[in-house]
């Protein structure tokens, strides 16, 4: 049995673990574990392939140098580090953009992001299943959370954009990704009982 082979079996906390010695094994297998649902949440935020690969490569980066404060009792491994990847994604729109999405196409993305039908120059199963959990949203949650995720906007943004209270945003913002990350650690542990 290879070293990676050992490692590929490791929990995912051991993994992080792994990463704060430098484990070059656990960080392969870390790598290898998360990279498809990584890629596949920075796809759909950037709507870009070569961005999602930057994104990605820097939310793995981010993850090594963060990994001596992981906390288990806080978050899942791939909780922690997709909120990682979004962080980093929603960092690299903000630089790449130098003006603000036009009304119109913000629509076209709210309604393409809900409806399931996404581009597809990078359709994966990660972004239907994020899509599936936004339909599953009150409509008010799921366009927050879309403008606020997807197309990068602050809480104070979204709550111009909208025209409510910046309260009212952050409450819709925050419920809708708590009841998305409870529909993952719901699906999360189905699988492992299984």
């Amino acid at each position: 049995m290879t070293l990676f082979s050992l490692a590929d079996r490791a929990p995912d906390a051991a993994l992080v673990a792994g990463l704060v010695v430098n484990d070059d094994a656990a960080a392969a297998a870390f790598v290898r574990r998360f990279e498809g649902r990584v890629f596949g949440l920075a796809l759909s935020i950037t709507r870009d392939r070569g961005l999602a690969e930057e994104v990605s490569q820097e939310a793995f980066l981010r993850a090594w140098r963060a990994a001596a404060v992981y906390d288990q009792r806080r978050a899942s491994v791939l909780t922690w580090l997709l909120a990682i990847t979004r962080n980093a994604a929603i960092d690299t729109i903000r630089t790449q953009r130098s003006t603000p999405i036009d009304g119109e196409v913000m629509e076209r993305l709210i309604s393409t992001t809900l409806s399931g039908n996404p581009d597809q120059s990078g359709a994966r199963v990660e972004h239907l299943d994020a899509a599936e959990r936004l339909r599953a949203l009150p409509p008010e949650q799921a366009r927050a959370v879309v403008l606020a995720v997807i197309a990068g906007h602050t809480a104070q943004q979204v709550a111009d954009l909208e025209g409510i209270p910046l309260g009212t945003a952050k409450t819709r913002i925050r419920t809708g990704l708590r009841r998305m990350r409870a529909t993952v650690v719901a699906e999360h542990s189905e699988v492992d009982d299984d």
